[in-house]
């Protein structure tokens, strides 16, 4: 983009700019008009352990589908981030969107960004309609960590690319590569726990004052009880990862998990989850049209590289990036959704950026409620969007660090 392009793009109709111009309405405004999740819940223990990604994702392609009201037939494409699922999830996902109802008229592509891999999804759907290739669309993101996370979600490395020392550190455990970083840039263990055990009470008041519920899609799925065998059939309608009493003196007698003299652990780190989440998206003048109640809209996305071993601090560099497509400043937004991989390079990336803490995940996050690789992305955007709206603000950004080092961020407006 030239410079002059680039400073016009900072202006709306009339001259407005910043927060002027990007609350403005247009008819291409690509905006959202439902966005719901599964609950999340605790990975190999929890309500959806015996349940498949795909299941999950066709309970919420339906929960769309009820909710909105959308005729199926007028979604053009599905685009789905998935970290784990072998073959990406490809024929499973195309399979589940017909179960939910979608007819065979409605395409759908599986695609892995790492732990962004739903916000890719719901960007790739973004620019699809604002291009004019669709005219709706869905970004959704699912992850069965309890079927498919382990040893066997990375492949071994060809000697190739064990060879190159940038290429080898992609493999690097990111719970390694977080420790490391806490090390390096002198996050110690107390401000983890302190930023852990807030997450924790935030989503603990959140939940029981029932913040959750209007983005939660209840679904009805087979468990079996892990201590007498038998099969039941049960309603998921809450995350069941949050844990109440959490402080930061309880966190802080957790052994480290990496390094004898470690800081982190499972108490501030992200928890191992299931769940799905889905985003529908079309231009303001086809939600008109269709008569589509409108929450919010897409503004601008970023997606960065930083050194594999600092994985961590996408987010760092990934909001500026976004915030300055979308012409505004830090101190505009009203929300930050940044996911809580771990504490210790969520705190690192606040701190640099000089965000203030009542802006950050004020529902609580991953360490909180899970982390389902290829869901965050998605499930942030309903988590952010019900929020501004309750609270009668407008403007919200998601990000989080990517594995292999990256970051993605996006602006929000909501109405």
């Amino acid at each position: 983009m030239s410079g002059l392009s680039f400073v016009a793009s900072h202006f709306g109709p009339g001259g407005k700019k910043g927060v002027s111009a990007i609350t403005e309405k247009h008819p291409d405004d690509i905006v959202v008009t439902c966005a719901l999740r599964t609950a999340l819940t605790k990975g190999g223990k929890g309500g959806f352990k015996d349940t498949a990604a795909a299941d999950l994702l066709a309970g919420v392609f339906k929960g769309v589908i009820d909710r909105s009201g959308i005729d199926p037939s007028q979604v053009n494409d599905i685009a789905v981030g998935s970290v784990l699922a072998p073959g990406g999830g490809a024929t499973e996902f195309r399979a589940a969107a017909l179960v939910a109802g979608f007819p065979e008229s409605t395409a759908v592509k599986s695609l892995n960004r790492q732990c962004s891999s739903g916000l890719q999804a719901i960007v790739d759907i973004a620019n699809a309609v604002k291009s004019g290739m669709i005219d709706v669309g869905i970004g959704a993101g699912v992850e069965s960590m309890s079927s498919q996370y382990g040893p066997g979600a990375v492949t071994e490395f060809s000697e190739l690319l064990e060879a190159h020392p940038e290429s080898a550190n992609c493999k690097v455990p990111m719970g390694v590569l977080s420790e490391q970083m806490a090390k390096d840039r002198n996050v110690t263990r107390a401000a983890q726990d302190s930023f852990a055990a807030a997450s924790y009470q935030k989503a603990v008041k959140a939940q029981k004052a029932g913040l959750f519920n209007e983005e939660i899609i209840p679904l009805e799925v087979k468990w079996t009880d892990p201590k007498s065998g038998e099969e039941k059939t049960i309603t998921v309608k809450a995350d069941d990862g949050i844990r109440d009493g959490i402080t930061p003196e309880s966190l802080g007698k957790i052994r480290p998990a990496f390094a004898k003299d470690g800081s982190i652990h499972a108490g501030n780190a992200s928890q191992i989850s299931d769940g799905a989440a889905a985003v529908l998206l079309m231009k303001r003048s086809t939600a008109e049209r269709l008569g589509q109640k409108i929450l919010g809209k897409y503004v601008a996305a970023s997606v960065v590289g930083v050194k594999p071993l600092l994985m961590g601090i996408g987010p760092w560099k990934a909001i500026p990036v976004a915030l300055e497509k979308a012409g505004i400043t830090k101190d505009d937004v009203d929300i930050y959704e940044i996911n809580e991989a771990f504490a210790s390079q969520c705190v690192w990336c606040i701190n640099e950026l000089g965000l203030p803490q009542e802006k950050i995940n004020p529902k609580g996050g991953a360490i909180a409620f899970g982390h389902p690789l290829g869901c965050t992305g998605s499930r942030q955007i309903s988590t952010l969007l019900t929020e501004l709206k309750r609270t009668n603000k407008k403007i919200g950004v998601s990000s989080m660090c990517v594995g292999t080092g990256m970051g993605m961020a996006a602006v929000w407006v909501a109405e």
